[in-house]
């Protein structure tokens, strides 16, 4: 069984929980950006949650399905269609053979996870079907006419769930974090205008980092740390004094001090920012 893309939309990779465990060799764990939607996505088809799935980006995407299958969506909230039949977010859905399932653009945030019940069963890299876009590792992002292959079915478990809830996705997000590891590198109030005041998304993002735009934080000691390890959610400010979160394609280190760290359970949300956004960030 197959999958084919017509069409990948802005963005469209294959993506599963990524590569942990080899960030001392200089592999970042790349993966889903948006982990939880991901995972929710495999369950409603009764996939494992590791199954790597597609992660599309600001939607727009269109997948021929040449044999029956069952699919489920999440994340970013959008418009599903199976041979312009609407199909519902957040619940498993039969696609007969032939048919085509086309993804709308979603109302808020960023990306959108299209399960297919047996996973994706492309070539794994160091243990990992996911695209990693900084380093190039895993499959190129998806271009029309790739053709993907899909696990079998015939063991996993049976389809028990008709649609799960899941939270709203919030206008203005607000992001929690932990201050240092060189917050010392900073003024003493750089701190308190980076939890205050509002921050802007801009259209410079991506899965390695989201660009942030609003006020100057402002440094107390010049120059570059010397090169250290870098995690998901790590805030670093370049000379600009505006500072850049670090997503799943993040660098496995960097010279800019990281003045703070998002908090893991708010990466999901992290992930859903789109350029324009506004967002806060609170300690």
């Amino acid at each position: 069984m197959v999958v084919e893309v017509v069409r990948p939309g802005p963005l469209a990779t294959v993506q599963d929980l990524g590569r942990p465990g080899f960030a001392h060799l200089g592999v970042p764990g790349s993966g889903a950006a948006d982990r939880p939607s991901m995972r929710l996505a495999n369950r409603l088809v009764g996939n494992a949650e590791d199954a790597a799935a597609f992660e599309f980006t600001l939607g727009g995407g269109a997948l021929r399905f040449p044999h029956r299958a069952w699919i489920a969506v999440a994340g970013a909230p959008l418009p599903v269609h199976v041979d312009g039949r609407p199909c519902g977010m957040n619940a498993p859905c039969h696609v007969p053979a032939g048919a085509v399932v086309e993804l709308g653009l979603p109302a808020r945030g960023l990306r959108s996870y299209l399960a297919v019940r047996g996973g994706l069963a492309v070539e794994a890299t160091l243990g990992s079907r996911s695209t990693d876009l900084l380093s190039g590792l895993g499959p190129a992002p998806l271009a029309p006419g790739d053709r993907l292959p899909v696990g079998p079915s015939a063991e996993l478990d049976h389809i028990h769930v008709d649609v799960a809830p899941s939270p709203a996705l919030r206008e203005v997000p607000v992001l929690r974090v932990l201050p240092g590891p060189r917050d010392d590198w900073f003024t003493a109030g750089a701190l308190a205008t980076l939890t205050t005041r509002p921050y802007e998304v801009t259209s410079e993002s991506n899965r390695v980092g989201v660009r942030l735009d609003g006020p100057v934080l402002a440094r107390a000691r010049e120059g570059e740390t010397s090169s250290e390890g870098m995690v998901t959610g790590a805030l670093q400010v370049p000379p600009s004094g505006l500072p850049i979160l670090f997503l799943t394609d993040h660098p496995t280190t960097g010279g800019y001090p990281v003045i703070a760290v998002v908090a893991s359970a708010d990466l999901p949300a992290a992930a859903q920012l789109r350029p324009g956004q506004r967002i806060r960030f609170r300690v």
